[in-house]
């Protein structure tokens, strides 16, 4: 049975849709079955990994107003292993659709569950903001990886995410748990990067990845040519980081 991970953080630029593109691929090319849900309007995860957003037939939005089933809006195979429900921005639209659909916030858990089985892993990138969308995410999922840039008000968007995952947790979703916090676009040339790491290791209790994600020139450009940074270039440091990230996340999940 497949593990659900959303890529979350309510602040925006942490690297979240980065992180979701990029360990969705690695663990696809570690001989993970993957499966890559974007559901962001945004839909940048979509076209990050080379699919044209805007002409997709089906996308989650179908899905979610039951226009069409699971299996029509599965782009199979965007990489060895690696599948893809596509999102765009018809899924702001989806917020006040849903408002009159009853459990309105399992509607993503329903569609999900009729699939994990086929999948090691479902990884989930959520909208930077709480939102309906978000809630339905969190409430699907079995964890929650916390994307969290090297910057001054890290600690503030680490607040707010851990505020939602215990209501999550308190009302929708009682298994939710904290997969861990990766730390994004670290540069171990400033002091602050060193401060912000040391900072939440000491006010968080919860599991923080050895992995961190450096800044990344390579990494930054990937998504603009429709690749994962697997691909685009291979043995940059971002390729490496991300491939160590999977690798510790296949390992948290063979001790859960």
């Amino acid at each position: 049975m497949g593990r659900i991970i959303a890529i979350a953080n309510q602040k925006g630029g942490v690297g979240k849709t980065t992180t979701a593109i990029n360990l969705s691929a690695t663990l696809a090319e570690a001989g993970q079955r993957v499966l890559a849900v974007d559901f962001d309007p945004q839909g940048n995860e979509t076209s990050g990994l080379g699919v044209e957003k805007d002409s997709v037939e089906h996308t989650v939005y179908e899905l979610l107003i039951e226009e069409c089933k699971v299996e029509d809006c599965i782009v199979k195979e965007v990489q060895p292993g690696l599948d893809l429900m596509p999102s765009n921005v018809n899924l702001a639209g989806a917020e006040i659709e849903l408002l009159e659909i009853e459990q309105k916030e399992r509607v993503l858990k329903k569609s999900l569950d009729q699939i994990k089985d086929r999948y090691d892993f479902i990884i989930i990138d959520c909208p930077p903001s709480l939102s309906l969308l978000t809630i339905n995410a969190l409430t699907a999922s079995d964890t929650v990886l916390v994307p969290l840039q090297c910057e001054y008000y890290a600690l503030e968007g680490l607040n707010q995410v851990m505020k939602t995952i215990k209501l999550i947790k308190k009302n929708l979703n009682p298994k939710l748990e904290i997969e861990g916090v990766v730390f994004t676009m670290y540069d171990s040339r400033t002091n602050l990067s060193t401060e912000v790491v040391q900072s939440v290791r000491e006010s968080l209790n919860e599991n923080i990845y050895n992995t961190m994600i450096h800044r990344n020139v390579r990494l930054a450009e990937a998504p603009s040519y429709g690749m994962p940074i697997t691909v685009y270039d291979t043995r940059s440091v971002g390729a490496e980081d991300y491939r160590m990230l999977a690798a510790e996340v296949i390992k948290r999940g063979e001790e859960l």
